[in-house]
């Protein structure tokens, strides 16, 4: 939402209660310049946060052993946030939350928990108890990382009738048929052994789903075939130039399509870059165009927002903001960073 032609957005971070962890910000579309309003304190570590269609309410999960999600109702002018309570998420670690497309339902998973949520969600956005968890079992191939299932994000389709979640643990993604609020199991799509599925972009079209694998650096193209909950691989392919060597600090992260449909712009922690791909009309395959360097470290997550591709630094404590080029999708850096300490999520408002 704009204000004095300003775009607002909130950010999640790695502070404990005590502090103020969820920031609201404001954003100049013309220059890329950011801004600090307020803070919200009262929640531990709000590593990932989603805000409602109607933009009333926003829900952050609490990363810590003892999970919880939180609800806050959003003031309609100021944005500023007020508690509506929280749930234990029953499962450490939580790192992700999203929304039913018909807004009554929230998902959450947890990492360390090995485990998926569902809550109902009442009139005024508050949670009700958890309705259902699934628990996932078993390990991949990486003992480092995969010693045990993490399931690091879970979407609703456009349906809302399937739920997937990415388990980096178990190098699957896993759907659930959605019904009155409980998860069955329809099927399970295996990925190569060592990937490490993380975040799904969803094009705009809904034909094809995006995968960002965090362990072997590439983005999986899917097929999207809604109607009957099924994911077909189309193409893997790297999210590092050929000529780069990857070593272990080398992690692929956060994943988003623009909302022309036209690029895809996936994080690279290590290499410190936004990699860009061009989006085949037709088939929805990707080809590299360019990497830019997110001017910080450590580029756990980003997001699209007023024109501008904003990049937050986990690292190096600040948020970087780059124009997008509108024919070729590069991104420009604007020279504007925000100091805020360990961003780690970049919502709007």
């Amino acid at each position: 939402m704009e204000r004095l032609n300003e775009v607002l957005f909130y950010v999640g971070t790695y502070n404990p209660e005590g502090e103020e962890a969820i920031l609201l910000c404001s954003l100049s579309p013309s220059s890329g310049e950011m801004k600090i309003l307020e803070g919200t304190k009262g929640i531990e570590n709000p590593s990932f946060l989603a805000v409602n269609s109607t933009g009333s309410v926003l829900y952050a999960v609490s990363e810590k052993d003892e999970g919880e999600v939180y609800a806050f109702a959003i003031d309609p002018v100021t944005k500023a946030l007020s508690p509506l309570g929280s749930r234990p998420t029953e499962g450490g670690a939580p790192c992700y939350v999203s929304i039913s497309p018909k807004q009554d339902y929230i998902f959450v998973s947890n990492y360390s928990g090995g485990n998926a949520n569902v809550f109902p969600v009442n009139e005024d956005g508050s949670l009700q108890v958890m309705s259902d968890q699934v628990k996932h079992v078993g390990s991949g191939i990486r003992e480092d990382r995969q010693e045990a299932p993490h399931p690091h994000s879970v979407i609703p389709d456009g349906s809302g009738k399937h739920i997937l979640v990415c388990d980096l643990g178990l190098d699957q993604i896993l759907i659930y048929r959605l019904e009155e609020g409980k998860l069955s199991k329809h099927r399970e799509i295996n990925l190569p052994p060592g990937s490490g599925p993380r975040h799904l972009a969803v094009h705009p079209s809904g034909q094809w789903i995006y995968l960002a694998n965090e362990l072997n650096c590439t983005v999986t193209v899917f097929a999207n075939d809604e109607q009957n909950g099924n994911l077909s691989i189309l193409q893997h392919v790297s999210t590092l130039p050929e000529q780069y060597n990857a070593g272990s600090d080398d992690t692929a992260s956060d994943i988003h399509v623009s909302p022309c449909g036209k690029f895809l712009y996936v994080s690279n922690r290590g290499q410190d870059s936004i990699a860009l791909f061009h989006i085949e009309g037709s088939t929805g395959h990707l080809e590299a165009v360019d990497w830019q360097v997110t001017g910080g470290r450590t580029p756990r997550n980003f997001a699209i927002i007023g024109g501008k591709l904003l990049a937050a630094n986990q690292n190096s404590d600040i948020i970087t903001s780059f124009s997008i080029d509108i024919d070729s999708g590069r991104l420009i850096p604007t020279g504007n960073e925000l100091k805020i300490k360990t961003p780690v999520c970049i919502q709007a408002v």
